[in-house]
């Protein structure tokens, strides 16, 4: 395993679907491959990518403030259009576009100079390549990739071509992006549309850890990545091992101007509390303008989950998954050393909050954010027979307006009763 510390500690990342896509707004590769428009009208989008307003130093303070560890820029979709200067093709906005330039590199630098962790995302697949569209899979899991850009047509599978795109342009697109850029993320997608076999997933790890060691891979290795990648909500289970959510501020991955059903700072604060409650990162996704603005009403949501992160900043780092469904009506963490529980409301409560199955004496209650101290008082249970009472904490007398934290230490590591109760 390759996962590095400070992939679980660092709780948020911000995601960023970047291309020439946001020209016209329409659906990142997907809208050609899918026939709302044909190649060619998808491709004349390079002619309007400027890049001209793009400020890495800026989008790297505004991720700081939000108290992002990490960031993630999608230096090639499936469109196959680079962000950097790539010597494998000539499909790049530093030579096709009026960006003209190396995009990533400056992403990089910004991240690093704030002690930022540098991801770049990378899509296997390439609709783009004259090579990629060569072999089918020996299963084909999702009949809708049988599509042209994607395969041939059964019985007109080139082999030599599909090991020429696999072994060169590949290959040699990911060395490139490690050799430059040295990054501390590598986030995968697009495998799907061949098998393990085909793709030699297991050599393509061991040739990005050959090249540097601490690189952290994410799970879309078919089997091979370091850890899992859930979408678009908190799972009700969440997965053995790390894991990273990513998920949108409004409804679509990349810029479109239609795409005004933004999530609020609530709900925002709510995924993530959840999210790292269940042992996650949340990679929270925006999509910037074709010149390199980020959209102002994504800013504002990201420094409003900041604002929230720093209030209750000791719930957040450093910590770890909470307390199972059922001990508490709400997410909840634990402190590293397993003495501070951290239970989040996020709904004001109106009398008492309740914990139920805690075995531990608690010291002391305080609300995160306000230092209030809280009373409690022990109900029920049946302690000759180890079944601990419920805790019922008072309800504090202000509440934070997203979603109140209270901070409960413990004698001793959290223990928990998980029985059936006693009779």
């Amino acid at each position: 395993m390759t996962m590095q510390p400070w992939f679980s500690e660092a709780k948020l990342g911000i995601f960023l679907h970047w291309g020439i896509y946001a020209v016209d707004g329409v659906a990142e590769s997907w809208s050609f491959y899918g026939g709302d428009r044909t190649r060619e009208q998808y491709m004349k989008q390079l002619d309007g990518f400027t890049a001209e307003h793009y400020r890495p130093d800026a989008w790297a303070d505004l991720f700081a403030r939000s108290g992002a560890k990490y960031a993630v820029l999608t230096t090639k979709h499936h469109d196959g259009v680079a962000l950097w200067d790539t010597d494998l093709t000539d499909l790049s906005v530093a030579r096709r576009s009026p960006a003209g330039r190396d995009l990533v590199g400056p992403f990089a630098t910004a991240l690093r100079e704030r002690g930022l962790r540098v991801g770049l995302y990378y899509s296997h697949s390439d609709w783009s390549h004259p090579d990629y569209p060569t072999v089918r899979p020996t299963t084909l899991h999702r009949p809708w990739a049988d599509n042209r850009f994607s395969m041939p047509a059964e019985g007109q599978e080139d082999p030599a071509r599909w090991e020429h795109y696999r072994d060169v342009v590949h290959r040699g697109q990911i060395r490139e992006l490690i050799t430059r850029y040295a990054p501390d993320l590598l986030w995968f997608d697009g495998a799907w549309e061949r098998d393990e076999r085909q793709w030699r997933m297991k050599e393509l790890r061991e040739e990005i850890l050959e090249l540097n060691h601490r690189t952290v891979l994410n799970g879309r290795m078919l089997g091979h990545g370091d850890y899992a990648t859930p979408e678009q909500g908190p799972p009700v289970v969440p997965p053995r091992g790390p894991w990273e959510l990513c998920y949108t501020i409004g409804g679509m991955w990349g810029y479109q101007p239609q795409d005004t059903a933004y999530k609020t700072v609530r709900e925002l604060v709510h995924v993530f509390a959840e999210t790292i409650a269940g042992g996650g990162n949340l990679l929270l996704n925006t999509g910037p303008m074709p010149d390199g603005r980020l959209v102002p009403e994504h800013v504002r949501r990201i420094e409003g989950l900041g604002r929230w992160i720093r209030r209750h900043r000791e719930a957040v780092y450093p910590t770890v998954a909470g307390l199972p469904y059922g001990h508490h009506y709400g997410p909840s963490m634990l402190s590293q050393d397993r003495r501070t529980l951290f239970l989040v409301c996020f709904d004001a409560p109106r009398s008492y909050v309740r914990l139920r199955g805690l075995r531990n004496t608690v010291r002391k209650i305080s609300v995160l954010g306000t230092g209030q101290r809280l009373a409690h008082r022990v109900v029920g249970g049946f302690p000759s027979r180890g079944v601990p009472g419920a805790v019922l904490i008072d309800a504090p007398t202000g509440n934070d307006p997203y979603a109140t934290v209270l901070a409960l230490e413990l004698d001793g590591e959290v223990e928990l009763y998980r029985g059936e109760g006693e009779g």
